[in-house]
């Protein structure tokens, strides 16, 4: 009598569909992997790496401008010193002026802040909250020894702001530095950083980059365009309001906040324009204030559905809802820096991966990059 023999169970093949999900999870576990260590890199070394973007950013905004006086002869070195100088005395200038400002009216501010406090004092002893001035009194009391308690933790945050400054003092140096060097070399500077990578992708790194760089002054010479309408519309209607209210302090200061504060996308004009409300109600009345609120609402909103789609629009390729998860994205991982250059790494990025996505770089047959142009 034979035995049969029975085959042994084989293992069921892994379904197709686990697999592919399988193979594209690793692959997205790596790139997260190299993305998080490159921001933890970044975040480690933000000390040169945020000089290094603003350097790069004010060569992207006087490099037209050194380029335009050596095509009229102008000595290279002379170029340079004159843009780097103009930058500065721009700059400085807006600053002083701010403080001259700011320190001509320090008394009246004063004044105004203490009426301001008595009369909100009176609000709150007619309110229907039913204080009393022992209680006011007392919570003040209570506030002035929790600073006073919290001296130890004052001082020690005026020394991490000298600290701070220092760091502050170095950062401008080497952002001074970094520019010079790429107003004057910028081409050898892009040719050594292509001649890094392997000579089969060199002509898409280059490519790339180029087009990148032209986003890059695109959007630099627009967002000051921006910033100057929205310093503009807000700092005229601050005059307009003072004039049916017999002046508006600080509208200068006020227009030049809005100036610098627009460099930060979606938010920067929006919190300083909520500045000139806060002064028209402590100056004014809450009637002003309001309509300084007006004032602020409709600059943000001729920025947002008339500069933004028709000049940023054609020059950033951005589409407004990854511009604002940006911002949001930048500020959570760098603060203020990260608001600031979070829209233009977007951009530059989108331009650099569509360019190489079209495969136009193939068409490159002479990788040396002797081509290159000048200051990219």
């Amino acid at each position: 009598m034979t035995k049969t023999s029975t085959p042994a169970p084989t293992a069921e093949p892994v379904p197709y569909g686990v697999r592919l999900a399988a193979a594209w999870s690793w692959r997205i576990l790596a790139i997260a992997a190299v993305i998080a260590l490159f921001i933890f890199l970044i975040t480690q070394l933000r000390g040169i790496v945020i000089p290094l973007m603003v350097a790069i950013l004010l060569a992207a905004l006087l490099v037209p401008l050194v380029s335009a006086l050596v095509r009229h002869r102008w000595p290279k070195w002379l170029a340079v010193i004159v843009a780097i100088v103009g930058l500065i005395a721009v700059v400085g200038g807006l600053v002083v002026l701010v403080v001259f400002q700011v320190r001509g009216g320090f008394a009246d501010l004063q004044q105004q802040s203490i009426e301001a406090f008595d009369n909100f004092k009176q609000y709150l002893l007619t309110s229907p909250l039913h204080l009393t001035e022992t209680d006011i009194d007392k919570y003040v009391a209570q506030a002035w020894a929790a600073i006073q308690n919290d001296s130890q933790a004052l001082l020690s945050g005026a020394l991490s702001v000298g600290s701070s400054a220092g760091r502050f003092i170095a950062g401008l140096l080497l952002t001074l530095f970094a520019t010079i060097f790429l107003l004057i070399d910028g081409a050898g500077i892009w040719r050594w950083t292509v001649r890094l990578f392997p000579r089969r992708a060199r002509a898409a790194v280059d490519g790339s980059g180029r087009a990148g760089w032209v986003t890059l002054t695109s959007f630099v010479r627009v967002q000051i365009f921006v910033a100057f309408v929205d310093a503009v519309g807000i700092g005229l209607g601050a005059w307009i309001i003072g004039l049916f209210f017999g002046g508006f302090p600080l509208v200068i200061p006020i227009a030049i906040a809005v100036f610098l504060g627009s460099f930060i996308p979606v938010v920067g004009a929006v919190l300083t324009g909520v500045l000139a409300v806060f002064v028209a109600l402590i100056y004014l009345n809450p009637f002003a204030a309001f309509l300084m609120l007006c004032v602020v609402i409709a600059v943000q909103q001729i920025e947002g559905h008339v500069l933004q789609p028709l000049v940023m629009g054609s020059a950033v390729s951005v589409h407004p809802l990854a511009v604002v998860f940006a911002v949001a994205a930048g500020s959570f991982l760098a603060g203020i820096p990260g608001a600031l250059f979070a829209v233009p790494v977007v951009a530059v990025v989108n331009v650099m991966v569509s360019y190489i996505a079209r495969g136009e770089w193939r068409a490159t047959t002479d990788p040396t990059l002797k081509d290159v142009p000048r200051h990219v």
